[in-house]
C-alpha cells in the first residue's frame, strides 16, 4: 500500500512535468510564430540575383509601403538567423511589408559580400527597390530603408542617389569609418579593463594596420612586414582596404527625407554621442531627424544585462524572441512608420 502510494505520487509528478514541458513547448512555438506572410523571392536587376524574403502584413488590403533591409557587417542571411522577424512584424502592424536578402555568397547565393564597396552595396539596394516597385501589393511611393551598423555608410548614399527612397531608419550607425574603428578598439579595451601597456600595444598595432591600408599594401605585403593578421584573411583585408575611408558626411548632408536615428547608450561598437551630434549637424532640414535613444541598450538593441548573460539571451532568443530586444525598440519602429502616413488604409486593424 505504501509502495503503491509512492508510485502514484511519482507518476503524478512525471505527468505534471510532462504537462509543463508540453505547455512550454507550445509557448515556444507560439512565440516564434509571426503575424506575417513570407515569400521567398529572387531579386533581379542588379550585379547578381539576390535570394530574398518578402514579408507582407496578414491584415489590411494593400498596397503596402515597403521597408528594404540593409544589413550590417558580416555574412548575414535574409532573416538574420530569424532575429529580423520581430522587426518585420512590428513594421507590418504599421502597414508595411519588408524585403531582405542573403548577402552575396551567403547560403550559396552568387557573389561575395567581401568583394563589395559601400557604393556596390548602395547599388544593390537601389536595384532591389526597382525590383520591388514592380511587385503586386507594394506601393512604389512609400519605400524606405532600415539598416544597422555598417548600413550607415550605405543608406544615405542610396537615398542621395535615388528619389525612390522616401525614409531612412538608421540603427547604431556611425559617420566616419576610421573614427568608429578607433572608438570600438578603445571601448573594448576599457570593457576588458586592459592595462595601459596593453592599450598602448593595441593602439600601435591598429596604427600599423591603418598605415598599411593607406599605403595600399596587399595582405601578403602587410603580413611579410610583420603586421598583425590574427583574424584576418586576404579577402577581409581587401574589403577593409576598399572601404576604410568610408564617410557618410556628404551623403547625410544631402538627405531630404525623414530619418529615424536609433542609438544605444551602452554601445561599444559605435560612439552614440558622436553619431547623434553628427546627424544633428548634417541633417538640418527642420522636422526630418527623429532620434530615439535607449540608455541601457547595446549595439544590437539588447539591454546590457541580457547581452552579458549567455543563458538569459539564449533563453529569450528561443522562448520569447520579441522580448530579446530592449523595451520600446519594436514599438519605436512601428510608431515611426505609422507617423509617416497616419491615415493609411492598409494598416491592419486591431
Amino acid at each position: 500500500m505504501k509502495m503503491f502510494g509512492r508510485r502514484r505520487w511519482l507518476w503524478g509528478s512525471l505527468l505534471s512535468v510532462a504537462v509543463l514541458l508540453a505547455g512550454a513547448g507550445g509557448w515556444v512555438v507560439y512565440q516564434n510564430e509571426y503575424d506575417l506572410t513570407e515569400e521567398r523571392v529572387t531579386v533581379t536587376g542588379g550585379r547578381q540575383p539576390l535570394q530574398g524574403v518578402l514579408a507582407r502584413p496578414t491584415g489590411g488590403h494593400g498596397p503596402y509601403g515597403l521597408v528594404v533591409f540593409v544589413h550590417g557587417d558580416g555574412p548575414v542571411d535574409a532573416t538574420h538567423d530569424t532575429f529580423y522577424r520581430p522587426l518585420w512584424e512590428a513594421m507590418a502592424k504599421a502597414g508595411y511589408a519588408t524585403l531582405s536578402w542573403d548577402k552575396p555568397g551567403v547560403n550559396n547565393a552568387p557573389g561575395d559580400w567581401l568583394d563589395q564597396s559601400m557604393q556596390d552595396r548602395a547599388d544593390e539596394t537601389l536595384a532591389a527597390i526597382r525590383w520591388a516597385k514592380a511587385q503586386p501589393g507594394i506601393d512604389p511611393n512609400r519605400i524606405g530603408l532600415w539598416g544597422a551598423s555598417q548600413a550607415g555608410w550605405v543608406m544615405p548614399k542610396a537615398a542621395r542617389q535615388s528619389p525612390d527612397v522616401r525614409f531612412v531608419i538608421a540603427v547604431g550607425t556611425a559617420v566616419n569609418w576610421l573614427q568608429q574603428g578607433r572608438y570600438n578598439l578603445l571601448a573594448e579595451l576599457r570593457e576588458r579593463h586592459a592595462s595601459p601597456a596593453e592599450t598602448a600595444a593595441a593602439v600601435a598595432r591598429s596604427d600599423r594596420n591603418l598605415a598599411a591600408l593607406r599605403a595600399g599594401s596587399t595582405f601578403e605585403e602587410y603580413r611579410a612586414a610583420g603586421g598583425d593578421v590574427d583574424g584576418l584573411t586576404p579577402e577581409r583585408w581587401a574589403f577593409n582596404k576598399r572601404n576604410h575611408l568610408a564617410d557618410a558626411t556628404e551623403d547625410l548632408a544631402a538627405l531630404r527625407v525623414p530619418v529615424q536615428l536609433v542609438l544605444g547608450g551602452r554601445d561599444v561598437n559605435v560612439d552614440s554621442d558622436d553619431t547623434e551630434a553628427g546627424y544633428r549637424r548634417l541633417v538640418t532640414t527642420p522636422g526630418l531627424l527623429h532620434v530615439l535613444r535607449f540608455p541601457d541598450s547595446t549595439h544590437n538593441m539588447v539591454s546590457k544585462d541580457v547581452e552579458d548573460s549567455e543563458l538569459r539571451s539564449t533563453f529569450l532568443a528561443v522562448a520569447a524572441p520579441r522580448s530579446l530586444f530592449t523595451p520600446g525598440y519594436l514599438d519605436g519602429m512601428r510608431n515611426f512608420l505609422s507617423s509617416l502616413d497616419p491615415a493609411s488604409p492598409d494598416r491592419p486593424k486591431g
